[in-house]
């Protein structure tokens, strides 16, 4: 696997499980052995005690074999079997006499402290007890190493835990199915989604998921909604696009032809300049459906600074001028007296404020004002561009920032995006593009931001 690279669903739950289930069994283990060492610990004191009160009680009675002014003498080893301990043994007076003793047994001396105690005896570690007898004469010391301990504890351990241990393969490969059964919805998910062909974005049935993998079919089937809405605006787009264009370019191709076939030099003449007319609308057209398709992928904009609308409407209307002194069209601007700034692209606002007055300029009568201003309302804020024409119709105004929609009047220039690339760019801002009529006469356009965002 490469580095970084995310790794295997199914690999990663049972590598999880499988460290888990180890760990477990490792913990178990160590539990085990450690109770298993306290229990046979308590076991080993409970047997030297009674070994030593049985040899102390033998003594008293004679029951050894030995004179009480017997020398010491040296016992025959213990041997000890599977459930045994050899337990040495050392019994004497209570002045510290040895009197019998086996081979091995610790050379501490019996005149110590009564009662347990871990010694160290041929370098090893002991664990002893001296007793005394009830009249006090005689003594007796019994020892285990630990090491007999030990053993009988790792023995105990081992038994408990031996079948966890033989387990541990079956285990896995129970959570290896496991694993795989509960993933089986997910790859019957993974399996349905290869198999579509590209155009089948029909929604994923989310009644025989299960809860856990319902919010990833939710989330696909909302994907599946943006992709065919998405490929259906662009159908849509190139459709209208291809129809819009075919126009002028059919005109351009009958304006060519009448210039070639023209003898008169006039006709030639108004033939060409026809051609560049209609050069400089497919042009437009073309420049703003770019426009318009890079604008339709946008989700936010990647970065916002203060805007300051003023200055925008200030270079807007400069930039105007000219087009707007050919057609007899004079350009009045109306600002507050205070700094009105919004979050946003300059140039796309830019772009669209003067798409708006290109509108006023090309829809109102020659000769007639066009006022932009930036107003202030309760916080809210909006740039405005007001004409004196005709107007439109009320039942138009809803659609005129429909793409390619250019009105009822047969003679209406354009090819309606303008008012959609505004409405765009409104909506990328967090504002809102509003259409009205005048009541004096006249046509408005605003973009309106509400007092939150101004």
């Amino acid at each position: 696997m490469a580095s970084g690279a995310p790794g295997s669903l199914r690999r990663r739950l049972l590598r999880w499980a499988t460290l888990s289930t180890v760990a477990i069994v490792c913990v178990a283990a160590f539990l085990s052995h450690r109770q298993a060492r306290a229990d046979v610990q308590e076991l080993i004191d409970a047997l030297l005690t009674e070994t030593a009160a049985l040899l102390l009680a033998q003594a008293a009675d004679g029951g050894l074999g030995m004179p009480a002014a017997a020398p010491a003498r040296v016992l025959g080893a213990n041997e000890p079997r599977r459930t045994e301990f050899a337990i040495e043994i050392k019994l004497g007076r209570a002045d510290g006499t040895v009197l019998l003793r086996t081979p091995n047994a610790p050379d501490t001396p019996l005149g110590g402290a009564l009662g347990f105690t871990d010694i160290r005896h041929r370098g090893a570690a002991w664990r002893s007890l001296v007793a005394e007898s009830a009249d006090r004469t005689l003594r007796a010391e019994v020892a285990l190493p630990d090491a007999a301990r030990d053993d009988e504890a790792l023995e105990i351990g081992m038994r408990a835990i031996l079948p966890l241990v033989l387990a541990l393969p079956l285990l896995i490969g129970f959570l290896y199915l496991s694993v795989r059964q509960g993933l089986k919805p997910l790859d019957d998910l993974a399996s349905g989604v290869a198999a579509r062909s590209p155009a089948n974005l029909a929604r994923l049935p989310t009644g025989d998921a299960p809860p856990e993998a319902r919010p990833l079919v939710d989330a696909l089937n909302r994907l599946f909604g943006r992709v065919e809405a998405a490929l259906e605006g662009e159908r849509r787009f190139t459709a209208d696009a291809a129809h819009e264009l075919r126009t002028p370019l059919a005109a351009l191709k009958v304006h060519a032809q009448l210039a070639l076939a023209s003898g008169s030099p006039r006709q030639t003449r108004e033939a060409l300049e026809k051609v560049l007319a209609g050069v400089a609308r497919a042009t437009r057209l073309v420049e703003q459906l770019l426009r318009l398709a890079r604008l339709d992928p946008v989700v936010r904009l990647d970065t916002a600074h203060p805007v300051d609308l003023a200055a925008l409407a200030r270079a807007a209307v400069d930039e105007a001028r000219a087009a707007a002194a050919r057609t007899g069209h004079p350009l009045t601007l109306d600002l507050p007296g205070e700094p009105a700034c919004v979050p946003g692209d300059a140039d796309l606002l830019g772009a669209a404020l003067r798409n708006l007055i290109d509108n006023a300029i090309r829809y109102s009568p020659a000769g007639t004002a066009v006022r932009v201003g930036v107003e202030r309302d309760r916080g809210s804020l909006a740039i405005v561009v007001a004409d004196a024409g005709p107007g439109v119709a009320a039942a138009e105004l809803p659609r005129l920032s429909e793409r390619f929609y250019r009105g009822s009047d047969p003679g209406a220039e354009g090819s309606g995006l303008g008012l959609a690339i505004v409405r765009r760019v409104a909506e990328l801002h967090g504002a809102s593009l509003v259409l009205a009529n005048r009541a004096p006469g006249g046509f408005v356009a605003r973009i309106a931001w509400p007092a939150a965002s101004s």
